[in-house]
């Protein structure tokens, strides 16, 4: 057996470790979460975790030398500092998303051919940056987008060796195994958080490395939608209200549909085990019309956006309830 095959072992004990080592002692208090408006945690939290599953991945990376475009590599390094330095000093909004603007961009400049065109240039630029602030917002509650990493990655992961690219399979197993290990000090109860060094730079891979799934034909365009809609349906939805109301979409806030979940009582373990079938089932369907048929691959996304029609207006007769509940 090849060390590299070894690599999401290795990215799951350093993770582990690496996370451990972060909870320790007077390490818990570099870099704290305290709560604020759009917090669902009532005392301050450490937020260093990213950390550690950018370690694993980084070290399974030089294990598994994937060939990867130097461009995936020298972006992930400019978003992974941009957020480190959000979370030791803070960036203002506007100039934040302005770096991931050009960042993104610049990766998808280097890795698009030109015969893809402009337009495809500037839809791959906001995918990218999109996808990086998205998965930010989704990172609220205990476990969610830690064990969205696992499913998501490990799907990109399959898909990659069954299209016979192993280097590229590992890579992205070793996330997700890097993930797991910051998953078993995230789950509720949580010791430790993300932070935007781990939230927004799995956002942007998870952006990253499927456009470069696509770029390989290991899968159809739309199967990293289909694989991370649990997030990125959740969270364009709940900007898309707030843009309607006229709210400052900037500002912290408790209105995604996960936190409603949270707040109308499920809890954070429950809301996060319901996200966990929700993306573990599409993630299965994307796997399974992968290599289908046109007429098929367009059924199963029809069927997925019925499905998530229909859980949103469960969700959202239930908090109106609990909204009439409360005044009451």
């Amino acid at each position: 057996m090849q060390p590299a095959t070894w690599a999401p072992l290795t990215a799951f004990a350093a993770a582990l470790l690496t996370v451990w080592w972060l909870t320790r002692g007077r390490l818990q208090r570099l870099i704290l979460d305290h709560p604020n408006p759009r917090s669902l945690h009532d005392a301050p939290v450490p937020r260093t975790g990213g950390l550690g599953v950018h370690a694993g991945a980084l070290l399974a990376a030089a294990v598994i030398a994937p060939a990867l475009p130097p461009a995936f590599w020298i972006a992930y390094g400019a978003v992974l500092a941009v957020s480190l330095a959000e979370d030791v000093r803070g960036i203002p909004a506007a100039w934040r998303l302005a770096l991931h603007l050009a960042i993104a961009g610049s990766f998808a400049a280097a890795v698009l051919a030109p015969a893809h065109g402009a337009l495809m240039l500037v839809l791959a630029t906001l995918a990218c940056a999109w996808m990086a602030n998205l998965y930010n917002f989704m990172d609220g509650s205990d476990g969610l987008a830690g064990g969205m990493a696992v499913i998501g990655f490990s799907c990109y992961g399959v898909a990659a060796g069954l299209a016979g690219h192993a280097d590229f399979a590992l890579f992205n197993l070793s996330l997700a195994a890097a993930a797991a290990g910051f998953l078993v000090f995230n789950f509720h109860p949580a010791r430790i958080f993300l932070g935007d060094a781990g939230s927004v730079p799995l956002g942007f891979l998870a952006a990253a490395l499927g456009m470069i799934g696509w770029l390989r034909n290991d899968w159809p365009w739309w199967f990293p939608f289909l694989v991370f809609s649990a997030f990125a349906v959740d969270a364009t939805l709940t900007l898309a209200r707030r843009l309607t109301r006229r709210e400052k979409i900037w500002q912290a806030h408790r209105d995604h549909y996960y936190q409603r979940l949270v707040r109308m009582g499920w809890g954070h373990r429950r809301t996060a085990l319901a996200g966990y079938a929700v993306m573990i089932a599409s993630g299965g369907a994307a796997l399974a019309a992968r290599d289908t048929g046109a007429v098929a691959q367009a059924a199963v996304l029809a069927a997925a956006a019925m499905v998530y029609l229909a859980l949103v207006a469960l969700i959202e007769r239930g908090w109106r309830r609990h909204e009439a509940a409360a005044r009451a």
